[in-house]
């Protein structure tokens, strides 16, 4: 029988709490059951294995990241609703970085995840939408952003940035350039 308060969802909260904290090089079945009280066994009940749970960490994750950025660009469009979404995704990162970091961002994810991915990339295209970006073009354009502020974010959240120059300012370029490069993008606000 279950331990009372133990679900699937404790021990996703247990296991980002550890990546929070330590890293994704920190998450372990031990210490997973160690944060939440429960011998190590009494996971099994709740998650099938250590694999199993880092994918349900990693639909965790897509679906705070799709909340975050969704929230973000509602009721925007154009350079607005990009810039918007460029702030919120690297503001997630850069105050999630180890459950980010814990993310599984390859492309042979599981159904969940797809279905998760699939969520977060509708809100991106949504964010798109303004520029009448279709098919290749769309997205390639996701592609860019996302790749844009992943960049930038992660080598935030690492400590990448020694030079003393002003991080908001060289974000404030970055979103620039990628707006400004989008196609379609003169005159969409």
């Amino acid at each position: 029988m279950p331990r009372a308060g133990l679900s699937p969802a404790a021990v996703v909260d247990a296991a980002v709490a550890i990546v929070d904290a330590d890293g994704p090089g920190a998450l372990t079945l031990a210490a997973v059951a160690g944060r939440a009280g429960v011998a190590t066994p009494s996971l099994y009940k709740h998650v099938r294995n250590l694999a199993e749970l880092r994918q349900l960490i990693t639909v965790r994750v897509l679906e705070e990241l799709t909340e975050r950025l969704g929230d973000a660009a509602l009721g925007r469009s154009g350079d607005d609703a990009v810039r918007a979404l460029m702030r919120a995704y690297r503001s997630y990162v850069v105050e999630h970085p180890g459950r980010y970091a814990a993310m599984d961002q390859s492309a042979d994810a599981q159904p969940e995840d797809n279905a998760a991915a699939e969520r977060l990339l509708a809100v991106i295209y949504a964010a798109l939408r303004g520029y009448a970006l279709e098919g290749s073009e769309l997205v390639h354009a996701a592609r860019c952003l996302r790749s844009a502020v992943h960049g930038f974010a992660v080598l935030e959240a690492a400590g990448g940035f020694g030079l003393p120059e002003d991080l908001e300012a060289s974000y404030e370029l970055l979103i620039g350039m990628v707006v400004g490069g989008l196609p379609g993008a003169r005159g969409v606000t």
